[in-house]
Formats: C-alpha cells, sequence, structure tokens
C-alpha cells in the first residue's frame, strides 16, 4: 500500500496491519496508532502534529520493528511501550516525543539482549526516554538538549556530533561510546564514567580542562 499526499485527522488505526506500507507526504493529525502493525511500514515528510497542538499522535504499544521515518515531524508523539527494534529516525523532529518504556533490545534470555535502532540528525529536545536502552546503536548527529536521559544506557553507541546538556552526562551511560566531535567542555570525568569511549584529540584538551590542567 502506497499513500501520499492524503490528510487524516482523528483517524484511529489501533490494531490494524500496517506492515510494509508507505505513506509520503501525508499529515496525520490527532490520529491513534496504538497497538497497530507498523512493522517494515515507511513514512517519508510526513507530519504528524497540527501547528499549535501540544499533543502529537500516538505510537504507544505499537510494533514499530524496522519501520522508518524520514524527515517526519513527530513533535510531542507518545511512544510509550512501543516496539522499536530496528526502527529507523532520520532528519525528524521529535522534540517532547516520550519514548518512556519503548523497547528497541531483542532479548533472548531475560539477561540476554542486543538493542537496534538508526536515529539520525533528529531533533530530541526535551524528549522522554528514561530508563531506555540503546546499545550499540548508531545515534549520530542528533539534538539531545533538555531530554530526560535518566536511566539511559548509550554503551557502545555512535553519538557522534551529539548535543547534550550539561546535566545528562550523569543521568545516562556513555561507556564505550563513539563521543567524537562532541562539546565535552562540561564533563567532569570525575563524575561521569568515559570508560572505553571514543574522543578527538581535541576533546582531551576540553577534559583536561575541567580537571583544572592546562594543555600546552
Amino acid at each position: 500500500m502506497h499513500v501520499a499526499k492524503k490528510q487524516f485527522d482523528g483517524e484511529v488505526f489501533s490494531h490494524q496491519d500496517l506492515s510494509e506500507a508507505t505513506f509520503e507526504q501525508c499529515q496525520f493529525f490527532r490520529c491513534d496508532f496504538s497497538r497497530a502493525n507498523l512493522t517494515d511500514a515507511c513514512f517519508i515528510d510526513c507530519s504528524f502534529i497540527e501547528a499549535g497542538e501540544t499533543d502529537g499522535c500516538s505510537f504507544a504499544y505499537t510494533k514499530l520493528k524496522d519501520a522508518s521515518f524520514k524527515g517526519c515531524n513527530l513533535a510531542m508523539a507518545n511512544f510509550r511501550n512501543a516496539q522499536c527494534f530496528g526502527i529507523e529516525l532520520h532528519q525528524c523532529n521529535l522534540k517532547g516525543a516520550d519514548f518512556h518504556y519503548a523497547s528497541f533490545a531483542n532479548y533472548i534470555t531475560h539477561n540476554s539482549f542486543f538493542c537496534s535502532a538508526f536515529i539520525s540528525g533528529c531533533d530530541l529536545s526535551y524528549a522522554n526516554l528514561e530508563s531506555v536502552m540503546l546499545e550499540k546503536c548508531e545515534l549520530f548527529e542528533n539534538r539531545w538538549r533538555g531530554a530526560n536521559l535518566i536511566g539511559v544506557s548509550f554503551k557502545g553507541s555512535d553519538l557522534s556530533r551529539g548535543e547534550f546538556s550539561s546535566e545528562q552526562w550523569q543521568q545516562a551511560i556513555f561507556n564505550e561510546a563513539n563521543l567524537c566531535h562532541v562539546d565535552l567542555d562540561n564533563v567532569d570525568v570525575r563524575r561521569v564514567s568515559l570508560e572505553g569511549a571514543q574522543i578527538c584529540d581535541w576533546q582531551q584538551e576540553q577534559l583536561l580542562g575541567n580537571l583544572g590542567i592546562v594543555v600546552l
């Protein structure tokens, strides 16, 4: 199914099977996708919130495995408890989006899992990602400022060229992450573990400067 340049207002897609569907330049205002199957679905240049609204569309409990959103406005969208393994979000507006309890992991056993997500060039300002597992994922060139990252694990992920707020460094786990070209000016390595993290030469000066060491 391929749908282009169509507006949906108040549409309820709950429990529908929209797997492998493609929507291009569509507008979804006050729509409910909760518990729908959007596996392998593709959304290109779509908007999921009307100008002036404070609530976006709901994807609560939705199957979003390998779904793709490119150039979409997903501000204030609700992704709570969504199955997001393998999701792609590229150059999307995700301001204020709620990912609490969303899963980007495939669990083999209760304690054995691996994550998959491709999130790049997105604005995640003030999004809620509390306690989300995003390990060994492609998460580069995103704006995270003001987002709730409490309990988030970015272990081993590519966070290069990302933008973070100073308070976020003590909220999340950054061990083994790629932090190249990230501003580390407010990072105190006495309080933040960066074990195994990758940085550029010029970032060493930032980290040492926070310890009172002057690099000549």
